[in-house]
């Protein structure tokens, strides 16, 4: 599978120019399976989100199911959504025929005050694609490793991010220590530029199962990369070494 991340400078509260942005971006890639947009791609990381979320039947929803179409790819982003009078942080995962699968974020950033405006998700998301099975996370998730522990049941971690520039470092560890404990491909979009809180530089990237890069955007730089996945070579790799099958067992209430 082929797999291509947008590394976005988005425009604050602007859903239309993020938009066209990352249309621009898009048109520019090669032959594709999977387009990954960064977290709340069409506004920027909004904790106060009256005014700025957008409805179910938006318009940033429609376009990514119009490039999915177009592109005869799957695209993933988040959006702050405003539904039934509550706000979601809802990661969007549109595959070319007009499906739709959504994740809701499980662990809102209460350091920014995420937690006091929006609604937490209440179960965890793996979507199949193309044979590949995907567990979707967002940004402040990858902090929580029993969340996303895998259990078997998928190949590739996806994860969409704001996740600032005063704490990439940490972004960057936590990314290479999913993949190996869990043994999968790890997909990670953060973005770039500034907002009024934070400024971004980026970090975006594609991990193998052992923690190495299999492509990656260069920091601070609004851009893409496009990478593959095999999971021929991730089964012969669980075969050899099935570390994930003597992990500790639990549940997640």
């Amino acid at each position: 599978m082929q797999i291509s991340l947008i590394q976005l400078n988005i425009v604050w509260a602007q859903p239309s120019d993020n938009i066209k942005k990352a249309d621009t971006l898009i048109d520019s890639l090669p032959e594709t399976d999977l387009i990954i947009l960064p977290e709340m791609f069409s506004t920027g990381f909004i904790t106060l989100p009256n005014g700025i979320a957008e409805r179910e039947d938006c318009e940033t929803l429609r376009w990514m199911v119009q490039k999915a179409k177009e592109r005869n790819a799957a695209i993933a982003g988040s959006i702050a959504i405003e539904s039934k009078g509550h706000f979601y942080n809802r990661l969007y995962f549109v595959e070319p025929d007009g499906k739709i699968t959504h994740y809701d974020k499980r662990h809102l950033f209460s350091y920014s005050g995420e937690d006091k405006s929006f609604t937490p998700g209440n179960k965890r998301v793996i979507v199949t694609f193309r044979g590949v099975r995907i567990l979707l996370q967002i940004c402040y998730d990858l902090r929580f490793p029993v969340f996303s522990r895998n259990k078997g049941d998928y190949d590739m971690m996806l994860y969409v991010a704001s996740w600032p520039t005063s704490r990439v470092k940490q972004w960057l560890a936590l990314l290479r220590a999913r993949a190996i404990e869990n043994q999968c491909y790890v997909a990670a979009v953060d973005r770039v530029g500034k907002d009024p809180s934070c400024e971004y530089c980026g970090g975006t990237l594609l991990l193998d199962p052992f923690g190495e890069t299999i492509t990656e955007c260069p920091m601070n730089a609004e851009t893409t990369a496009t990478g593959k996945i095999d999971l021929d070579t991730l089964n012969a790799y669980h075969k050899r070494f099935p570390a994930i099958n003597d992990a500790d067992k639990f549940t997640i209430e």
